[in-house]
């Protein structure tokens, strides 16, 4: 489900989601100019789109010469007009369909801002589960915060500790994780093919979180780059489980009863001496079959 817009037009049915759902609206110059007087500093971006690519931001200052603020990238340009701002936004957007969203001002970490990624994957049993987080923090200058687009990745705890106290930590990530949970049963029921999601929350300085966008084919490849390994094993077994990402050939081989340096592996092994008894059963015609159990 690559579409922003039917993506937040099904979670805005749920009463429980809605209150973290940031004002969203097909861009037109109309709306652009609404939701700038509304908030004063707005996002526009693809319908479709990926890696922070195509996104702006455009702010309107008032009482500046040219108080129409736009930037893409590390790229700032002014303006006296918001018919030149919105002329300037549809060469970014070249005939695409465009999203404009409330911006809020993000919290930050030396200086740069961030957000986090709630992962949310299908178990193999079929339920949902939150198997990972994580923050990313924007490169010096640009505005987005995508790996692809010089993000770096923090704990979230790291970034979250010059805010939250200590006693409140848990709580806190204990309410993204739920977040997250809420979120993928609920495009769950309405996309039913969705297995997994990557939720991406920003939050300011009232500590709310509030909903960027939710990307319904997430890369798991960040979670590898994180100190605790375990969190990237279960996040690829569980993709490997509902088919997104193929087993290695080394873990194939292992699962078809070759070990290491060619040898068979010891549940081959047992499978051949389970074989080899009930093929020549013993004389007292007793035949005893063990239940085989996968992982």
């Amino acid at each position: 489900m690559a579409s922003k817009w039917k993506k937040t037009t099904a979670l805005r049915e749920s009463e429980a989601i809605r209150p973290y759902l940031l004002p969203l609206e097909k861009m037109t110059r109309s709306s652009v100019a609404a939701m700038l007087d509304r908030h004063r500093t707005v996002f526009v971006k693809p319908v479709s789109g990926m890696h922070g690519k195509g996104v702006v931001r455009l702010e309107w200052v008032k009482d500046e010469e040219k108080p129409f603020r736009f930037q893409e990238g590390t790229k700032k340009r002014s303006f006296r007009e918001l018919d030149s701002l919105y002329d300037a936004v549809r060469e970014v957007a070249a005939g695409r369909a465009y999203l404009v969203q409330k911006g809020i001002r993000l919290l930050r970490y030396k200086g740069r801002p961030f957000d986090i990624r709630v992962m949310v994957q299908q178990n193999p049993a079929g339920k949902w589960e939150t198997t990972g987080m994580l923050g990313r923090v924007a490169q010096p200058g640009k505005i987005v915060t995508n790996v692809h687009n010089g993000g770096r990745l923090e704990l979230v705890e790291t970034l979250l500790r010059p805010y939250v106290p200590a006693d409140k930590m848990g709580s806190t990530v204990a309410q993204l994780k739920n977040l997250g949970l809420r979120v993928a049963e609920h495009l769950g029921r309405k996309f039913p093919g969705i297995r997994e999601i990557g939720l991406d929350v920003g939050i300011g300085s009232d500590l709310w979180p509030w909903i960027i966008e939710v990307n319904t084919s997430p890369a798991s490849f960040i979670f590898k780059r994180m100190p605790d390994k375990s969190v990237y094993r279960r996040v690829r077994a569980y993709a490997i489980a509902y088919g997104k990402l193929r087993r290695k050939r080394k873990d194939a081989g292992r699962s078809a009863g070759v070990g290491k340096k060619g040898a068979p592996s010891s549940r081959a092994t047992s499978k051949k001496q389970r074989a080899a008894k009930l093929m020549h059963p013993p004389l007292s015609n007793k035949r005893t079959v063990g239940a085989l159990r996968r992982r």
